[in-house]
């Protein structure tokens, strides 16, 4: 029996080039196409037609090549398979960092994104292209170095969603930008999440709420989920005749920290805060209990993130949870649709989990005088 070829795993970095597997048996015996070409009296090229499908081949061919193959015990690699397709087996990330570095939650994002790939029989070929003139960008998708791209960190005027719509390449986003017709994507509706959360609190008796967003510079740079975010605060507060007060904060543990600070010492009859920030979480608790602030007693908190991290915090997080692992998945499934079907129509998907209630909220207090 032939030893299969070993496949090479996950390709992660900016501008990584693909490492070479090592030679297996399979590569360097002569149980091969050629092999299996001149025992069966027929071209090369008609033996990777016959694999691959690529071409009609005739039945009395085909039967006498698959004849050949049986007797050879040979099985054909997945690498011979996709070069006889002209495919890579390989798909883009395009996922930079919103920050000086990836958070926890956007960890799972790409190790949930890369098993679904690899339970596809795809590789994953990682940039940290930030903008549609990045030069590993252009590497990525100029050069074909991959069968399609999923783009994340999503602006709501993006300038690489516009070059591969103009491309013509096959790709899909996680989120989605102002004006998304055209282009198949995976979203969580963060105005509507937020606007659950809002109305959750307002159902517990607070009138006086704080949200802690992404950071300032998100913001500017029009990030949808920071943007959504922030408008589905606005509506609901205002829809609900609630205090509402908003706060950018940078996506780590000390800034959340501040940000508490300051909530209660610029506002201290706020009882409720909703949240999008989950790097900022475990500060953002600190900060409220170094204020005198117990959870949920004296503070409701609630927001969007990702289960694992909302039950880390004591008391558990009462959140909409990020489904990471299915939008991975669903992402992958959208993108194989449209490398398989170019021409076929853009799917798309909304996701709006529920927010699941844990410890973290509560009726509110009576502010301080």
């Amino acid at each position: 029996m032939v030893e299969p070829v070993r496949r090479c795993v996950l390709l992660v970095g900016p501008a990584i080039r693909p490492r070479r597997c090592p030679i297996s048996r399979t590569e360097s015996s002569p149980v091969n196409i050629g092999e299996i070409a001149r025992r069966a009296q027929v071209s090369r090229s008609t033996v990777s037609y016959a694999l691959s499908g690529k071409r009609p081949v005739s039945e009395e061919t085909r039967r006498r090549i698959q004849k050949v193959i049986e007797e050879m015990g040979y099985r054909p690699n997945a690498a011979a398979r996709a070069l006889a397709r002209g495919e890579t087996r390989t798909l883009g990330l395009v996922f930079p960092p919103a920050s000086s570095h990836y958070t926890e939650m956007q960890l799972d994002f790409i190790g949930g994104l890369v098993e679904a790939a690899g339970a596809r029989d795809y590789d994953v070929l990682m940039s940290q292209a930030g903008a549609g003139e990045d030069r590993s960008f252009q590497r990525l998708v100029g050069e074909r170095r991959v069968d399609g791209a999923i783009l994340m960190e999503i602006r709501l005027q993006d300038a690489r969603v516009e070059q591969m719509r103009a491309s013509g390449f096959p790709f899909v986003t996680i989120g989605r930008t102002r004006h998304p017709d055209g282009t198949a994507w995976v979203d969580l509706d963060h105005l509507a999440l937020v606007t659950r959360c809002v109305r959750h609190l307002s159902d517990l008796g607070h009138r006086h709420l704080a949200f802690v967003n992404r950071s300032q510079a998100l913001l500017d740079a029009g990030y949808e989920s920071a943007r959504r975010g922030l408008d589905g605060f606005e509506i609901a507060v205002r829809e609900l005749d609630l205090t509402g007060i908003h706060y950018p904060c940078d996506d780590d543990a000390a800034a959340g920290e501040a940000c508490a600070a300051r909530i209660m010492a610029e506002h201290p009859h706020v009882t409720g805060i909703v949240t999008v920030n989950e790097a900022a979480l475990g500060g953002l608790y600190r900060g409220l209990t170094e204020a005198g602030r117990k959870i949920p007693r004296d503070i409701s908190v609630t927001g969007i993130a990702g289960a694992r991290w909302a039950d880390a915090v004591t008391p558990a997080l009462t959140a909409a949870d990020v489904p990471a692992h299915d939008m991975g998945r669903i992402a992958i499934d959208l993108l194989l649709e449209r490398i398989a079907e170019p021409s076929a129509p853009y799917r798309t998907r909304l996701l709006t989990p529920p927010v699941i209630l844990r410890a973290s909220t509560g009726p509110a207090a009576l502010p301080p005088s």
